[in-house]
């Protein structure tokens, strides 16, 4: 078996979950690299789209921002943050990556404070973004964090961007688009979805070494168990090649972990 870091393999497990040919929202870091190798190896007609305006860029190298130049590198168009919000708002973009500090049950993420008082917050974060809206719009958000229990929260102290809200039904109630939603999360112990019945968080996949039990104890609500319960595939040395030499070859990202 191929050596990997934590990092790499939530980069190519999040890499082989993009379809080809669908249509991606991606920010900097971890999930740019994941679009970037998913391009190059599973999705070669996977569209990636910026929220500055970048549709459809060849990646040469790793962006630093979502207006960096080279997210319109060969691209299909260079275009501004409301077209791709629209395009979004029509129902076009399959998938969009998420993150922030913190995530519920049901795949609601706050990115906007820490504490009970909106005025005085013990921390401040930058807030939504273009989050709130590419949550709402998108088909299938996944979301690339590490796990612990101070993130994986039972209540969260803002709701930022919605997921399944309090359960089936909410998000249609709220207006969003039927279908919508979380689809996964990947960390640096398991791959987790969402229930079809509760819409609640449930571990599909454990990485190598990781149990259960450990998962469980680093995350502060109950979590779901899909039936069977499977191990996480490990990258192979073709794909991390491919991830460490084309994607980063300077670790912006893979030297984090």
């Amino acid at each position: 078996m191929a050596d990997f870091s934590p990092i790499e393999l939530m980069i190519c497990a999040a890499s082989e979950m993009l379809d080809d040919g669908a249509m991606v929202v991606v920010g900097t870091g971890a999930p740019c690299a994941a679009a970037m190798l998913a391009q190059k190896t599973s999705a070669p007609n996977l569209t990636l789209m910026f929220e500055a305006g970048g549709v459809g860029p060849l990646l040469p190298r790793m962006p630093i921002s979502v207006g960096d130049s080279r997210t319109f590198y060969q691209g299909l168009m260079a275009t501004s943050m409301a077209d791709v919000m629209e395009t979004c708002q029509r129902g076009l973009v399959d998938y969009t990556f998420l993150g922030g500090a913190q995530i519920d049950m049901y795949g609601n993420l706050n990115s906007t404070l820490i504490g009970d008082n909106y005025e005085q917050p013990k921390v401040r974060f930058p807030g939504s973004g273009g989050a709130n809206d590419l949550g709402s719009l998108c088909w299938r958000v996944l979301v690339i964090t590490p796990h612990d229990r101070r993130r994986f929260n039972e209540r969260l102290d803002f709701i930022t961007t919605p997921g399944y809200l309090d359960g089936p039904g909410a998000r249609e109630r709220a207006g969003l688009p039927p279908g919508s939603g979380p689809y996964k999360v990947i960390t640096n112990m398991a791959v987790m979805g969402f229930d079809e019945e509760s819409k609640r968080m449930q571990v599909e996949s454990l990485h190598p070494g990781v149990t259960f039990s450990e998962v469980q104890e680093n995350t502060g609500f109950e979590l779901l168990v899909r039936a069977p319960l499977e191990t996480t595939a490990a990258p192979d040395e073709a794909m991390l090649r491919i991830l460490r030499e084309e994607v980063d070859p300077h670790r912006y990202i893979l030297g984090r972990g």
